[in-house]
């Protein structure tokens, strides 16, 4: 089973917590397919059941505009009964950006693994790293 990890990270922290949710995604037997969303295909996302989605916080709480935000809109329509992981970091705020992206996720039918999704404040830690490699393995169990 492959499992793309698709991320945008300004910084480097969201690609930390996309190698660690990689990580937990192979502990489980599967192979994780992990790419910034410059490279990422919506068509090849469609086509996938299970799937793990990262994008820090940025400006007002929202997610990065440029190619983040088009890639989760053109996507958004083909979510429903698909399995997503998603996760980030943020600088400021109290998460809002998470709690707003994972429920326009459910309210487009997707079934999320961790109903807020994964965060961290600023870099993540060996706990919040261990976090997304749990996440991972659940990701992608039964």
């Amino acid at each position: 089973m492959n499992v793309p990890v698709v991320y945008w990270s300004g910084t480097g922290n969201t690609r930390t917590m996309a190698g660690a949710v990689a990580e937990g995604i192979r502990s489980a037997g599967a192979e994780p397919i992990l790419m910034e969303v410059a490279d990422a295909d919506v068509a090849v996302l469609v086509s996938e059941d299970v799937f793990a989605l990262g994008c820090p916080s940025m400006g007002a709480e929202q997610l990065e505009e440029t190619e983040m935000e088009p890639f989760v809109e053109s996507l958004e329509p083909f979510v429903s009964g698909k399995k997503i992981l998603l996760f980030g970091s943020y600088g400021w705020g109290d998460g809002e950006w998470m709690r707003d992206w994972a429920e326009r996720m459910r309210n487009a039918g997707a079934v999320l693994i961790r109903d807020e999704g994964v965060i961290t404040n600023e870099s993540p830690d060996e706990e919040a790293l261990e976090e997304c490699r749990a996440a991972g393995k659940e990701l992608v169990a039964e």
